[in-house]
This record gives structure tokens, C-alpha cells and sequence, in this order.
């Protein structure tokens, strides 16, 4: 299937005088995870993960993705034309096609898949060979059965969980847009619409977002969604900020009437978007303001972030509980089992709302792919010896929450409790550290690396990524990454959750990572300034039946032993019976 539709696709290519085809995981907002209606590159490559860029030629068809997800891609292409390039290694997509394509060759890529920043790199790569980006040819007419785009209702996020009305973030915005001098200022990103106007959705699975534009001026603004999305609270909350609502596909003719200077994210804004704009108008190119001010978490949401840690946490005992209850009785289970079990656990807390991605369990060789995900008709059973790398997460009102936990189905290896320390050692290295406010993050991930250096391991991902508030797992501009470019965005400042997940896989083996979400907080200020460190809010035990203490410091084994009383005497008044009993034994003091 997936070689006839590249043929198709080389079929439609010729006929159109295309050399190269381009389809990015992307949409016209940009986001992580899509919409159904935009996943092409899944459909044309069968490659699953959430990351990936297809080029097809005449002769060649590839795909780059990022470590995460090189084994699953060596898996999902076997059998198809497709080859994989290594994101990081191999030539980037666009040096690459700068290098095998002939002089004035035509490059083809949907408008609405393409941000106005990857536009600017593809042509700068391309200049030297005059090759044309062709951002109007659309050969995705060959996806027949296209889904048509989400309908999912537009909900509010529950009030006494919103400490900033809708009004407030507009004055905010505006008043970053008065200091810009723009006049008109657009956002396209989903998780930032949704943040501003206090409303949620459920347009992308996993991520309470819904699709919308936000078109602000200094006396107005119009959300651009599907007005059927919005029932009588929603307009009210609308109505309070004097934000106006109009047709999704309304943008493209509000934008032609825009004059004088609109600020926007070129990061975030496709290129389709701005097809009507007027030449005259200048662009101020610029983060999203609001991109900036909902990665710092106030006091109040940080608050309301713990008690759904409590819940979350309590949720976690009870699954648990019942995952080596069925073991230990010889109860078939599988990976697909996991998520399923969890979400009845979830489920039942105080302001769940749904997961906030589909969980990745793990057994054995599957836990070193570090986004594997087990399907119904593909999973493996848990049985015989080896580790399970579970991480999972889950969307409330109150916050959203991500973990990862490894426990060892039968007996455990030496070489693996060994490895299960050095990572532990590492993620308590960053749990721990202290450093100046302001520092960037690719520094701060070389304290937590470092025991694993020490001893020549390393895990391929970042350490720690950014964590909405009742909205996507994954949040920009908040990165621990010594690999992420340059980013004067990417400091580490008070109040930004992000996550603490140093990790270590081998290849066919097992996977192992220990992942909290933690919150920067200031330690104090001195004659050499003010001085950050982390908070940890993720509420759940780390299996010390993998940990060799004798591998840990004094100082290790005592952060650990008082995480366990802290878990203890947080999650023990929600639990009983089984679960209170398993928390009770795993937060045992070593």
C-alpha cells in the first residue's frame, strides 16, 4: 500500500513537472500533534511517530526523524521504498536536496504545511542552484479518503482553575505589541489561543486545544474557529474580553484588510495563512508573546498543579497495586493492557479530562524506543524476565501531569540495576542542582548528564521538555536539551514546569528512564544574584528494588529516601486497601 501511493505520488510529480516532493509533519498551526486531516506524511510513509519529513524524488524516497524514534522507523519502513535518514547525522532535508537536484529543479510543498521560517531556509539553501519552491502545487489529491477536520466541541476550563481572565492576557498582549509598535499582532498557535481566550478543546487528540486563529489589534480581536464549536458559556468568556468570533476560514480575508505592522511567530505561522496579506504590510517577527508568559506558571496554578499531582499520584497506587496483583496471580497482560488500565485508574480522580498522550509501555527490547507505542494488533506479552518502561501522563483542570517509571517484570539483571542507578544519579543530579536564573537550558542539562558521562553513557533526547497547564505535554519555549539550538527564549526562570527524564536505552535490550515534572523556583539571591533550583511535584515511587545503593552518595540516597516520605505522606490519605499497601511497601526507606 505504501509503495503504491509513492508511485502515485511519482505519477502526479511527473505530470506536474515536480522534482521533489516535501510533506512535514505540520499543519497550518504548526503543532506537534495533528489533527487527523494533516497527517499526509503518516499516510504516505505508514511512519507513525510524532516527528518526520518525507522527500520523494524520482529516484529516492526518505524520511528523517529524530533518535526517539530511529528503530520504530527502521520497523514501520521495512518492505517500502522508504529509506531513513538520521535527523542530527545525515544531511538535513534541504542540504540534501540542494546537493542531489539539478539546477532550476521544482520543489513542491503544501502552503499549509510549511511555517514562514522553514520557507526562508529552504530558498536560502536553494539560492546557489536557482531551484523553485513551489508552495501552490497540491499533490495531496491523491489521499482519497482524507479525514475532514475535527468537529469537536470548544469547552471553558473550569473557573476556580483560571487565575488570569481572558482580558488580563489580552492586556498583556497588547501591551508587548505597544512596545513592538505593531499594530496588528496574529496568532496561529493552537495551545496559545486556547491559553489566552481560557477555553479548551479536543481537536487533537491528547491536547485540549481546538483549531483557531487569534487576530488582535489594539481596539479589537476575533477568534477564527468553527462557530458551531462554541455553546452559550463559551461566547459569554468570549464576550467578557470583547474578543468577536468569526468563520475558521475568515482569517485569509481579515488578513487582506490589515495595514501598517502585524507581529507574529514565523515559527508559527504557515505560509497559506498569509496569502492574502497586502505586500505593504511589514512583519515583525517575534516569539509569540503569549508563548512567553503561560511558560511561567503562577503561584496559583502551581498550587492547583500539586493537588493534581496528589491525584495523579494517587491514581499511580492504584494501578500499580493492581498491575503485580495480576502478575504475581499469572494473569496474561500486555503492553496494550497498560494504557487501558491506567485510564480507568485516572479516570476516576477529581478534574480528569483525558490523557495527555498515548502511553508508551515498554517490555524489554520495545522499552528502548524511547516513543514505542503498542497497539492492539501489535504488542508484546508481559512475561519471563526483563524491564517495563512505562510513561504516561493525563490532562485535568487543574494541571496536566507526565511520568515515567521502570519496574522489573521477574528478575532483574546486575547490568540493568546498574544502569537503573546511573540514571536515578542523574535524574537527582537535576532535581538538586542550583545555578544563576536567566542560564540557558543547554548548560543546565550538562549537570544532569554528568553521571552518566562519567561512566560513557548517554541517551539520545533531551532531558526535559516544557509542561502546559491544563494544555499540550509538550510546551515551548522551555528546553533542556544541550543539542536544541540556540534559543534566547530558553532560559531557565521561575516558575516554568518542565520535566527531569535522563534516560539510557540499549539497542534490542531495555529502556530505562526516571521522569518527574519539576518546577523552577528561587533559592535566594546573593552579592553574585538570584540563584534558581528545582521543585519536584510528581507524586509516585521509584522502584529501589532496581537501585544498588552502594552506587549512591550519601546525599543521593538521602534526597531519595525523603522523596519517598514526601510521597508517602502525600498520597497515603487518597489511597487504601492494596494501593496504600503498595505505597507503603515501595516507599520503604533504604
Amino acid at each position: 500500500m505504501i509503495n503504491q501511493r509513492i508511485n502515485q505520488l511519482r505519477d502526479l510529480m511527473r505530470e506536474q513537472n515536480i522534482h521533489a516532493y516535501l510533506v512535514p509533519t505540520a499543519d497550518p498551526h504548526l503543532s506537534e500533534y495533528l489533527p487527523d486531516h494533516w497527517k499526509a506524511r503518516k499516510w504516505l510513509s505508514g511512519f507513525t511517530g510524532s516527528a518526520g519529513t518525507l522527500v520523494v524524488t524520482a529516484d529516492v524516497a526518505a524520511l528523517w526523524t529524530d533518535s526517539r524514534y530511529w528503530e520504530q522507523a527502521e520497523q514501520q519502513l521495512a518492505g517500502s521504498l522508504i529509506v531513513l535518514k538520521k535527523q542530527g547525522i545525515d544531511q538535513e532535508p534541504a542540504d540534501w536536496l540542494a546537493a542531489e537536484l539539478p539546477e532550476q529543479a521544482k520543489v513542491a510543498i503544501a502552503a499549509d504545511m510549511l511555517s514562514l521560517a522553514a520557507k526562508k531556509r529552504f530558498q536560502a539553501a536553494f539560492g546557489a542552484k536557482n531551484i523553485i519552491l513551489d508552495t501552490q502545487t497540491d499533490l495531496l489529491t491523491i489521499w482519497h479518503d482524507r479525514p475532514p477536520l475535527p468537529t469537536a466541541p470548544v469547552f471553558a476550563h473550569k473557573a476556580e482553575y483560571v487565575d488570569e481572565s481572558a482580558a488580563q492576557k489580552l492586556a498583556r498582549v497588547r501591551q508587548f505589541m505597544q512596545q513592538k509598535q505593531a499594530d496588528y499582532h496574529l496568532i496561529s498557535s493552537l495551545d496559545d489561543i486556547t491559553w489566552l481566550t481560557n477555553l479548551r478543546g479536543n481537536d487533537v487528540p491528547y491536547n485540549p486545544v481546538f483549531l483557531a486563529y487569534l487576530l488582535i489589534s489594539a481596539d479589537s480581536a476575533v477568534l477564527f474557529t468553527d462557530v458551531n464549536k462554541l455553546g452559550a458559556a463559551e461566547k459569554s468568556i468570549l464576550q467578557q474580553a470583547d474578543i468577536q468570533w468569526a468563520d475558521y476560514a475568515g482569517v485569509g480575508k481579515a488578513l487582506a484588510a490589515v495595514s501598517g505592522c502585524l507581529l507574529l511567530d514565523e515559527n508559527k505561522t504557515a505560509v497559506a495563512t498569509l496569502i492574502n496579506l497586502p505586500e505593504d504590510v511589514e512583519i515583525i517577527e517575534h516569539i509569540n508573546p503569549s508563548s512567553l508568559f503561560k511558560a511561567k506558571k503562577s503561584a496559583t496554578q502551581i498550587a492547583h498543579i500539586r493537588q493534581a499531582m496528589r491525584h495523579d499520584g494517587a491514581a499511580l497506587c492504584g494501578f500499580f497495586a493492581q498491575l503485580e496483583r495480576e502478575l504475581a496471580e499469572g494473569k496474561p497482560l500486555t503492553e496494550w493492557d497498560i494504557g487501558k488500565m491506567l485510564t480507568a485508574h485516572r479516570s476516576q480522580q477529581p478534574h480528569y479530562i483525558s490523557p495527555s498522550f498515548n502511553t508508551i509501555a515498554g517490555f524489554c527490547e520495545n522499552g528502548a524506543q524511547p516513543h514505542y507505542a503498542a497497539s492492539e494488533d501489535s504488542h508484546k506479552q508481559l512475561m519471563g524476565n526483563g524491564l517495563l518502561l512505562i510513561d504516561s501522563g493525563a490532562q485535568y483542570h487543574d494541571g496536566t501531569t507526565d511520568i515515567t517509571r521502570v519496574m522489573a517484570i521477574g528478575t532483574a539483571t546486575e547490568a540493568e540495576c546498574i544502569d537503573f542507578t546511573l540514571v536515578l544519579k542523574a535524574h537527582i543530579a537535576l532535581a538538586t542542582a542550583v545555578f544563576p536564573a536567566n542560564i540557558s537550558g543547554a548548560v543546565v542539562d550538562a549537570i544532569c548528564r554528568a553521571p552518566l558521562w562519567q561512566t560513557q553513557r548517554d541517551y539520545g533526547h533531551g532531558t526535559g521538555h516544557g509542561v502546559g497547564y491544563c494544555l499540550n505535554v509538550h510546551e515551548f519555549p522551555a528546553t533542556i536539551a544541550y543539542r536544541a539550538a540556540a534559543n534566547p527564549h530558553n532560559m531557565m526562570q521561575v516558575g516554568q514546569l518542565i520535566s527531569n527524564e535522563p534516560a539510557l536505552y540499549r539497542a534490542g535490550q531495555y529502556g530505562i528512564r526516571i521522569e518527574n515534572l519539576i518546577v523552577c523556583q528561587s533559592v535566594g539571591t546573593s552579592e553574585f544574584g538570584e540563584f534558581v533550583g528545582f521543585e519536584t511535584l510528581t507524586l509516585c515511587p521509584i522502584d529501589t528494588r532496581l537501585v544498588k545503593v552502594d552506587l549512591l552518595t550519601a546525599a543521593e540516597r538521602a534526597w531519595l529516601n525523603a522523596y519517598h516520605v514526601e510521597v508517602y505522606e502525600k498520597l497515603s490519605p487518597l489511597v487504601q486497601g492494596e494501593a496504600l499497601a503498595w505505597l507503603r511497601e515501595r516507599t520503604v526507606m533504604i
